[in-house]
């Protein structure tokens, strides 16, 4: 590992400050373009050591965890990084990635996110001699750091962390390294773990003593099985209460949640039968269904039933159906589309490439695309526009604050 300076360009996809090398691009995280700075450097990775000159962009991060120099937390990338330079970074994500695949649209400015918006977290947890190491892992390592604040969560949490710790302790067997995904619940915390091995009879009798002698825990569960259920965990779908199955997917925070879902509604308004793929447990769905026939398509089954048990228990919905299907294997056919005015769809990070060539060839009118991949919304776009459909527009979204994730959403026509 050689030391030497170098001056940083611009700024990489994940964030990273980036300085043009003899031997190709130098990737230097929490360095910024028009700096010169002192690396360590390995190959094509530089490790920040000192700032010769730094930009007028760089600001004096918020979070005590966010520190470069020392056991820094790697939940955030860009805290260091000025508001305007940021949110225009997050949508040039989104253009640039539009632009690769000749794809010039209407991109609207990102809509913001802010601290203490984040509802989901996931914390990386592990026993030692001296307690609960419960925390987010240092960047690009397996190495743990405890951390006492977070300004992305959601105050919900922050205040709790000493209970999650207390539940993750209890929960603990060994020393090996397990999850807690936490949900911020109309009901109280909603606790996910994930790779831990079957609980002990001791171990579900501490858990239990644990909840029951804390308040504002709604629900423990391991692995997908409930631990414990104080109360059922709520969150809220326009109006419509649903309960998630555990670990279930949600958006991150619900200010997003809510700029994507107006987005989708407004564009479909005068549609009377709309067919939501990847529904999940009805963001969209229970939303839409306010207004028109609703299909949901959904590849696991926990979170259609609890779609569909909202949709059967609320009153003021139209009629609300459900289907069981992988749309990467079997996407919905040309055939099937057709008894549909518009369609949603909100899939994984691999985007729908499969069915969006069945879409393409489809003579539905009005699409709303969701994503959380602008490489992967890039390429189903492309296909649709080249079955015939015009992007009315394209709005990117940031739900993950100070990191390189942006969301989207795209409306077309045809």
């Amino acid at each position: 590992m050689s030391t030497e300076t170098v001056k940083i360009t611009r700024l990489g996809a994940q964030g990273h400050g980036i300085a043009e090398g003899g031997k190709g691009p130098i990737y230097v995280p929490h360095a910024l373009p028009g700096e010169t700075v002192a690396i360590a450097r390995n190959g094509g990775h530089g490790i920040l050591i000192s700032i010769a000159e730094a930009s007028p962009d760089r600001i004096e991060p918020l979070c005590r965890h966010f520190n470069p120099d020392r056991d820094a937390c790697g939940g955030c990338s860009l805290q260091h990084l000025a508001d305007a330079p940021y949110r225009a970074f997050k949508r040039d994500l989104v253009v640039e990635a539009l632009k690769s695949r000749g794809l010039a649209p209407a991109v609207g400015e990102l809509v913001a996110a802010h601290p203490g918006e984040r509802r989901r977290t996931v914390f990386s947890a592990r026993k030692t001699e001296k307690g609960l190491l419960l925390g987010f892992n240092r960047a690009e390592t397996n190495h743990i750091v405890s951390i006492e604040e977070c300004p992305v969560a959601a105050p919900g949490i922050v205040a709790r962390l000493d209970a999650i710790r207390s539940i993750g302790e209890a929960l603990a067997a060994g020393s090996d390294t397990f999850h807690i995904t936490v949900l911020d619940t109309l009901s109280g915390l909603d606790l996910a773990a994930t790779d831990l091995k079957p609980l002990a009879d001791r171990q579900r009798r501490a858990v239990t003593e644990v909840v029951l002698s804390l308040r504002g825990i709604a629900r423990v569960s391991v692995n997908g099985e409930i631990v414990i259920e104080p109360q059922k965990p709520l969150i809220d779908f326009g109006g419509v209460k649903v309960s998630p199955p555990p670990g279930a997917f949600t958006q991150a925070t619900r200010p997003a949640e809510d700029a994507m879902a107006d987005l989708v509604t407004a564009h479909v308004t005068k549609a009377k039968r709309v067919l939501d793929l990847f529904a999940g447990s009805g963001t969209f769905a229970l939303r839409l269904a306010r207004n028109a026939k609703v299909h949901a398509v959904e590849s696991e089954e926990k979170p259609l039933k609890a779609l569909d048990h909202a949709a059967r228990n609320t009153q003021g919905l139209k009629p609300v159906t459900i289907e069981k299907r992988d749309l990467f294997r079997r996407p919905m056919t040309v055939q099937e589309l057709k008894n549909h005015d518009a369609v949603v769809f909100d899939p994984p990070r691999a985007g729908a490439e499969a069915q969006v060539r069945e879409l393409a060839r489809s003579a539905i009118r009005t699409v709303a695309a969701v994503s959380c991949n602008p490489v992967t919304l890039a390429r189903d776009l492309r296909i649709l526009v080249d079955g015939g459909y015009r992007i009315k527009s394209v709005t990117p979204i940031d739900q993950f604050l100070w990191s390189p994730h942006v969301e989207a959403v795209a409306l077309l026509e045809k």
